[in-house]
C-alpha cells in the first residue's frame, strides 16, 4: 500500500496544505530521537522539493542540536478526517536563526510570530505516502491560546533570558547554537 515519489505531486502538496497538525524527526547518530508535533500556521510548501517551517520558542531545542551533527529529518502529515494517508518527506535541512542573512527573506513567507526562534528548510530526497486506515478520526477544535498568553508575560527580553536558560543544549549535551554567531561556533556554551 505504501508508494514513494521523487518529489511531491500537486494532490501531496495539497494534502500537506490540508493538514492542522504535523511531525517533525530528527536524530544523530546516538542518543535520543527526537519526535515533536507542530501545529499552527507554520509551514509553507515552497516547491516540489522543499518545504520551509517555522520553530517557536519551547521547553527544549533538539531539532536545531541535531541538524548540526546531521542534516537528515523527516517530517510526517496524516489526515485524521477525510480520505485516510499518511505522508512522509524525507530529506536534508538547514537550520536558519533571525540573526541569518537569510532569514528576512524566508520568514517573509511565513506569519510573525514572537517566539520564532528558527527556520528550518528541508529539501526533499524522498516522499513516501501509505493508506493510514489505522489513524483515527480527529476534530480539529482551534489552536490553543497557551503561547500567546505566555509570551504576553514575558515579552522579548525573557524570550532571550529563556532561550540561555532552556535552549542552549540539547537533552545529551549538544548545542543548539541558538546564540552562536556561527553554525560551527560553540560559544553559547
Amino acid at each position: 500500500m505504501a508508494a514513494q515519489y521523487e518529489e511531491l505531486s500537486e494532490k501531496h502538496m495539497q494534502f500537506i496544505r490540508d493538514q492542522q497538525l504535523y511531525f517533525v524527526a530528527t536524530a544523530t547518530e546516538q542518543g535520543p530521537i527526537n519526535l515533536s508535533p507542530k501545529g499552527a500556521d507554520t509551514l509553507r510548501v515552497r516547491s516540489s522539493r522543499q518545504l520551509l517551517w517555522l520553530n517557536f520558542t519551547g521547553s527544549g531545542n533538539e531539532t536545531a542540536a541535531h541538524l548540526r551533527q546531521s542534516e537528515r529529518m523527516t517530517i510526517m502529515f496524516c489526515s485524521f478526517t477525510e480520505q485516510p494517508m499518511i505522508l512522509r518527506c524525507y530529506g536534508r535541512a538547514k537550520t536558519y536563526h533571525p540573526r541569518d542573512a537569510e532569514w528576512e527573506v524566508l520568514s517573509a513567507e511565513l506569519p510573525h510570530h514572537p517566539s520564532a526562534r528558527q527556520l528550518f528548510l528541508l529539501d526533499i530526497d524522498l516522499v513516501q505516502t501509505s493508506c493510514g486506515f489505522g489513524v483515527p478520526f480527529f476534530e480539529y477544535q482551534g489552536e490553543r491560546e497557551n503561547m500567546t498568553k505566555w509570551l504576553e508575560k514575558k515579552g522579548p527580553e525573557d524570550i532571550q533570558a529563556y532561550w540561555q536558560e532552556k535552549n542552549l543544549v540539547s537533552l545529551d549535551g549538544l548545542p543548539t547554537g541558538i546564540l552562536s554567531a556561527s553554525r560551527d561556533n560553540d560559544e553559547d556554551l
